[in-house]
């Protein structure tokens, strides 16, 4: 059912917890994993964005997420940009075909006032395909 999955993963508790249900999900449909994680540029004068703060961080949470999928049998393919993050996840999970985007989530974007903020809230409403929020 589903080809190829993209994770988007941070260094957050929600997505290292949703990790599990995406070697479920995986396993099951025998699709290809794409991993991906995005660095938020920096901006002058601003305080540093939440998230990946640096490439070398990022590396090394691509390399310890494939190693652990790799634990389970599931091979990966790793991918890291930089950019705003709802906007690169919705732009990797086109230009990769994938049919299903599955993220963590830590339920901030669900309270209206903070709506506008949520990369989760952005992903749902721009996405080329269908995404699965892990609570």
């Amino acid at each position: 059912m589903f080809k190829t999955v993209l994770f988007p993963i941070d260094m957050s508790i929600e997505s290292q917890q949703a990790a599990t249900l995406v070697a479920k999900l995986v396993k099951e449909n025998q699709s290809r994993l794409i991993l991906l994680s995005v660095v938020e540029p920096a901006t002058e004068g601003a305080p540093a964005p939440s998230g990946q703060t640096s490439p070398e961080a990022v590396a090394q949470l691509l390399n310890q997420a494939k190693d652990n999928f790799s634990a389970q049998g599931i091979a990966t393919e790793t991918l890291e940009r930089e950019g705003q993050p709802a906007f690169v996840i919705c732009d990797v999970a086109d230009e990769t075909g994938s049919d299903l985007i599955v993220m963590g989530c830590r339920g901030v974007g669900l309270i209206e006032e903070v709506q506008d903020e949520s990369v989760t809230t952005r992903v749902i409403n721009l996405s080329p395909c269908p995404v699965l929020i892990v609570p």
